[in-house]
């Protein structure tokens, strides 16, 4: 298949699984407010213009023209202005009016407090429309806070369940790469630390133990010095500390057990962090005396137990989370690379468009760029998702209006009060008006535009891609 076709299929398979991960988030807010009695008046996936829509009881289902989003439409989001009609058989719409009326007088403003009053009564007496005889117990503001909770919480928390279905099949199933045993580079000679990359031997250059021991690629390392390798870190602390020793050497060749003599040599080795990597000083690798042998691990693939899943998965949530945290410093960098001359940071945020465009590199040049084949290429793309559902249930939990954890933050505000009443032997409180709340709300919508926007417009001009 042409590179083009397989990319097409990568953009087109996370169209799909972008629109099911948002149609499964409004399935945890859908299932739950239904559950608990609230009359949901609509379902839908994206935004804009209706493309399809059916009515099943009380619920308007549809998919709408822009797939970059979704919603659940539910009555009473908001109290009535008059806490006394809160409870109210139905709050009809000139009741509703009426209420933004007296609002309006009361405030007695102009301005820009008078224009904050306009909104949040104006969409008080929209969301009063919806009500009808007999709706008194179904609006989502009549329900207890724990009731509030679990709606609220379950679009972020199936995002969290899918994330972890896909990142979980992918560690399990198909597996991680780490480094192995078995030896894929056996060095001829000893290099010096600087040396550039594709460096050739030279007369005075030493030759490098490994090679003089014997030893091939392909070879797995069972022990070292009598000592039981099975990990390449294993491998690595028996060869440091045998700097300068004659050490026998079990390898595995062809099936059987071969024992070869040979003597690491001391030389200056770049020190290693846990995970392996080189440990800079001063922009520099950091260098200490070790025992070298001269081979380098090959990489394969490891199935991880179960067990080992929810790892994964915090280790995403951990790094969605700093990425969230350092948000506006990523945005600036962002900018730079998209008006300037800056280079886009590939650990960074993108939007849509940079995670769609990302998904149909993997299928196109997967195998070129990453050695994949195509049960990697599926795997790799499937851990994408799934890293996309993680960062969706991260962002969503912002205690933020109009995010869910804007609305779940509301909800526990509402049950400090009651407590409270309750401690102090007070009249129960009426709903929290999170109505109150939309002026910052439509200020934080404005913000999370203007970031779509840019990091759109940077994943268009200013690309994450494969190659970097």
């Amino acid at each position: 298949m042409p590179d083009a076709a397989w990319y097409a299929v990568g953009v087109l398979a996370f169209v799909v699984g972008l629109a099911v991960s948002i149609g499964l988030h409004e399935i945890g807010h859908l299932v739950p407010a239904k559950r608990y009695g609230v009359r949901v008046t609509q379902y839908m996936i994206g935004f804009g213009p209706t493309l399809w829509s059916r009515v099943r009881g009380d619920t308007e289902y549809g998919v709408k023209a822009i797939p970059l989003g979704g919603y659940i439409r539910m009555i009473g989001m908001f109290p009535p202005a008059d806490p006394s009609r809160a409870a109210a058989v139905a709050v009809p719409r000139h009741v509703a009016e009426a209420d933004a009326a007296a609002a309006g007088r009361g405030a007695g403003r102009t301005g820009t407090s008078g224009i904050f009053t306009g909104l949040i009564e104006g969409a008080r007496a929209q969301s009063m429309e919806e009500f009808r005889p007999g709706d008194e117990k179904r609006a989502f503001y009549a329900l207890k806070v724990r009731q509030k909770l679990v709606i609220m919480l379950g679009g972020p928390v199936m995002n969290l369940v899918l994330g972890s279905l896909l990142i979980g099949g992918v560690v399990t199933v198909h597996g991680t790469a780490e480094l192995s045993t078995r030896v894929d580079v056996v060095s001829q000679c000893v290099l010096p630390v600087d040396a550039p990359a594709g460096a050739e031997c030279g007369a005075d250059d030493p030759a490098a133990p490994a090679a003089a021991a014997g030893i091939l690629p392909g070879d797995v390392i069972r022990s070292v010095g009598g000592t039981a390798t099975p990990t390449w870190e294993d491998v690595r602390t028996a060869i440091r500390d045998s700097g300068g020793l004659p050490v026998d050497i079990v390898v595995e060749r062809d099936g059987q057990p071969r024992t070869l003599r040979a003597t690491p040599i001391v030389a200056d080795v770049p020190v290693l962090d846990g995970d392996g990597l080189p440990v800079a000083d001063d922009g520099e690798p950091a260098l200490t005396r070790a025992g070298f042998l001269g081979v380098a691990p090959a990489t394969e693939l490891v199935r991880q137990p179960v067990t080992a899943v929810p790892g994964y998965v915090g280790d995403t949530v951990v790094g969605v989370a700093g990425i969230l945290v350092r948000l506006p410093s990523h945005l600036a960098g962002v900018a730079d690379a998209a008006f300037g001359d800056g280079e886009r940071d590939p650990d960074g945020p993108v939007s849509i468009v940079g995670v769609g465009r990302l998904s149909g590199e993997i299928a196109a040049d997967g195998e070129e760029v990453l050695g994949l084949d195509l049960a990697g290429r599926v795997a790799a793309f499937l851990g994408v998702l799934g890293s996309l559902n993680i960062a969706l249930f991260v962002f969503n939990l912002v205690p933020l209006l109009p995010l869910d954890g804007g609305h779940a933050a509301g909800a526990l505000w509402e049950g400090m009060k009651k407590v409270w009443a309750r401690v102090r032997s007070l009249p129960e409180p009426p709903p929290v008006d999170v109505a109150k709340a939309l002026p910052l709300a439509y200020g934080v919508a404005i913000v999370l535009l203007g970031m779509s926007a840019l990091l759109i417009y940077a994943d268009i001009v200013r690309p994450v891609t494969l190659t970097g």
